[in-house]
């Protein structure tokens, strides 16, 4: 028999594929318009633990409906300090499982529904009148799309079992052995890693295998291909990203990859577990139905939809007790003993010891001391050290993902068993965290602004006599000294230096020191604050017993030798 390429063929494979992609970007733009600065922000509070974490990611995957959205969002707020290593591997987890419920979705006949769907609710967005109405509009018509583009898809795809040429190239892909299941794996990830796609690439396979173009084990042995080629976006994501927000991305590839590599040898005894669990409901993967007088396989679809949610939910059972194992080997990954120090991971806050009040207090004692030495760093670089530093902005992030770290350890000593006295320390303990993060962010707002300006020999002069009044301050932080009182003459004599006109400087040359000389203040200003703080209550851990080294906090202010 005769066929149409282009009509029967070409249009609708297209015009399917692309309408069940523009319906995943108009349901996931609709939904990110309507929630999703919401959605970061319940992610950062929820993902607290592992178990938290799971579920926010499982939760919030299965609404927008993109692991792969929601893997970049995981590693930007990892990159941005907001959420942790070890909270992050788990919210991955659940990511996988979350889209896993799309899968399933898009697997139901509802092809003609989804035309019908999206014309209404295109009728809602072109004469809605709120911002709020249109994009629940939005998401409705991507969501219908996807069956739409889908079905056309499907139906396009069926001509090609008329064309011995196409049919020879694709029965050489046939998860019938090991070798050829591995074929079909790796040509599944090739293909989402161009698309940037798992739901795409599974459509197409449900596609095909409604078609009869590819058996159902083929097209289920695609969809464990599919979960490889996803991870490929968020290592892109992470390419310009700190190194913890790039261990993240690790996360999500390393999970996956274990995941296929535990399933590929036990593939061939979950196809018959797959075929018996779905005979417990009278349903037969393999029975043919008839439609318009061709041969189709309705059950594929929901074949591979059932085994795409019982692999990611099987690969995380699995793996989930080890996310401890994870967070310690990526911790690892990247680093070296030629590297700068990454401050982004804790050093001294062992877990295990927040049942100790004592030993709890002397580890944010001493993670609090490398704190300080982190900070330090920013006012070598600001002296023009190229070694000090690669990168201020990375350092930056890195010791505010350090601050968090120690804030929320502490914050976990809190017992309700606790004297008054341990209570008021670990409250003093906070503040003072919080006033270093301060600082810190001034600090590298100073070094930022040396680096970005180029400054004459006369402006260079004022830089350093400013670097020379903050930088002992912050390293040696003398206590009950009020220090902007002690240094204001010395500001106030350098602003007028800088104002002078025999000092030949230049506007922006003049409006940079000037800035300068403000964030040099507020550094003074935190630094007393920090003193002050010190001071305020007891440092002492146990009442009658002189602390020892360990357990006498510096702080971000040691007392100089």
């Amino acid at each position: 028999m005769e066929i149409d390429i282009f009509k029967e063929l070409l249009v609708p494979v297209i015009g399917g594929l692309g309408i069940f992609l523009l319906g995943l970007e108009f349901m996931s733009d609709g939904i990110n318009n309507l929630a999703a600065n919401k959605m970061r922000a319940w992610l950062a509070k929820l993902a607290g633990t592992p178990v938290k974490g799971l579920a926010a990611g499982t939760l919030i995957t299965g609404v927008l409906q993109s692991s792969t959205a929601m893997t970049v969002m995981v590693v930007g707020l990892v990159n941005a300090g907001v959420v942790g290593l070890r909270p992050a591997i788990s919210v991955i987890m659940g990511a996988n499982i979350g889209t896993t419920l799309g899968n399933g979705l898009i697997a139901l006949p509802l092809g003609p529904l989804g035309l019908i769907s999206a014309g209404l609710f295109g009728l809602v967005y072109v004469f809605g009148k709120t911002a709020k109405t249109r994009n629940i509009a939005l998401a409705v018509i991507g969501f219908s799309l996807i069956f739409y583009g889908l079905n056309l898809l499907t139906g396009g795809l069926k001509p090609l079992r008329n064309m011995p040429e196409v049919m020879s190239a694709i029965s050489s892909l046939r998860a019938d052995s090991f070798t050829g299941l591995a074929i079909c794996v790796l040509t599944a990830a090739g293909i989402t890693a161009m698309i940037h796609s798992s739901s795409a690439t599974i459509g197409i396979v449900m596609g095909l295998g409604a078609a009869g173009i590819l058996d159902w084990q083929t097209a289920v042995a695609f969809s464990l291909g599919a979960d490889l080629g996803t991870t490929i976006t968020s290592w892109m994501a992470s390419l310009n990203l700190s190194k913890t927000a790039k261990r993240a991305a690790y996360a999500h590839i390393s999970f996956n990859f274990i995941g296929v590599a535990v399933m590929f040898p036990l593939f061939f005894l979950s196809m018959d577990l797959l075929q018996w669990v779905m005979s417990m409901f009278g349903m037969d993967v393999a029975k043919s139905v008839v439609v318009d007088g061709k041969e189709t396989f309705p059950l594929v679809p929901l074949a591979v939809g059932l085994y795409s949610i019982g692999f990611n939910i099987f690969n995380t059972v699995l793996m989930f007790p080890f996310i401890g194992v994870f967070d310690r080997v990526l911790s690892r990954i990247g680093s070296s003993r030629d590297d700068e120090e990454d401050y982004s991971l804790p050093r001294f806050l062992d877990r295990g010891a927040l049942g100790d009040f004592n030993a709890g207090v002397a580890n944010v004692s001493r993670e609090l001391g490398r704190y300080t030495q982190g900070t330090s760093l920013l006012m070598t670089a600001a002296r023009g050290d190229e070694t000090a530093l690669k990168n201020v902005g990375d350092h930056e992030l890195a010791l505010d993902t350090l601050s968090k770290e120690i804030r929320g350890y502490t914050a976990q000593l809190f017992k309700n068993d606790l004297t008054p006295h341990q209570t008021n320390l670990l409250a003093s303990l906070i503040e003072e965290e919080d006033f270093s993060a301060s600082l810190t962010e001034t600090l590298s707002q100073i070094t930022r602004r040396i680096e970005r300006q180029l400054f004459s020999a006369n402006g260079q002069a004022i830089v350093s006599a400013v670097l020379d009044i903050v930088e002992p301050a912050v390293k040696n932080g003398p206590q009950g000294v009020y220090l902007p009182q002690v240094h204001s003459g010395q500001i106030a004599a350098l602003r007028e230096r800088s104002l002078d006109a025999a000092q030949k400087l230049n506007w922006d040359e003049r409006g940079a020191i000037l800035t300068l000389l403000g964030s040099a203040e507020r550094a003074l200003n935190l630094v007393q604050r920090i003193a002050d703080e010190r001071q305020s209550v007891s440092r002492e851990l146990d009442a009658g017993r002189a602390p020892t080294a360990d357990q006498t906090l510096p702080g971000p202010l040691a007392v100089p030798a």
